[in-house]
């Protein structure tokens, strides 16, 4: 597995990469913004560590308490938690009901304190939303991705180093037979 600092080296130095080619693929700023920052966000604290005492756990400050929850519910490198899209979406959906219940909290004190809401009309919401939406899935994915990219390697080469895989003659790598028990 790689070090907290190992994933931040690989998400700082591959954000212009990440930004280049979301430039590229949709010739806008704002989308190529939304999926940098949170490439970046993911990268630096929004990442499949969360699920163990990690540098991205740390990095929620104050908040960090937050993930206690999940921490103890998530197995570490479980599917839900380093799962490509599952564990992205798993995260999402604990922080969004975190902040569903503040929302809750605060419309009631909104509400007894008189707060005037006809200023918000839901026919605003249009499809610039829903593509800034999946701007923020797909940069939050691309960042744990590359998260998951780094532990797998970082895994192989230290079983390469132990023995537990060797190459063959054509260099290739071939796992190494397990001896029989009696």
């Amino acid at each position: 597995m790689s070090s907290g600092s190992t994933h931040d080296r690989i998400t700082l130095w591959s954000l212009p990469v990440v930004a280049s080619c979301t430039y590229i693929a949709t010739q806008s700023s704002d989308r190529t913004l939304i999926v940098s920052g949170a490439f970046l966000f993911s990268g630096l604290m929004f990442g499949p560590d969360l699920d163990i005492y990690s540098v991205q756990y740390k990095r929620w400050g104050y908040l960090r308490w937050l993930w206690l929850p999940y921490q103890k519910a998530i197995k570490h490198r479980s599917l839900l938690s380093h799962g490509v899209i599952i564990g992205t979406t798993l995260r999402l959906l604990y922080l969004a009901a975190w902040i569903s219940l503040l929302g809750v909290f605060s419309l009631l004190i909104a509400q007894l304190w008189g707060f005037s809401w006809n200023w918000l009309s839901l026919r605003e919401i249009d499809r610039k939303l829903t593509y800034s939406a999946i701007a923020l899935f797909v940069g939050l994915e691309i960042g744990a991705i590359s998260h998951i990219v780094s532990d797998r390697l970082s895994s192989y080469k230290r079983q390469l180093r132990r023995g537990k895989i060797k190459k063959s003659k054509s260099n290739r790598p071939i796992k190494a037979a397990k001896p029989k028990s009696r």
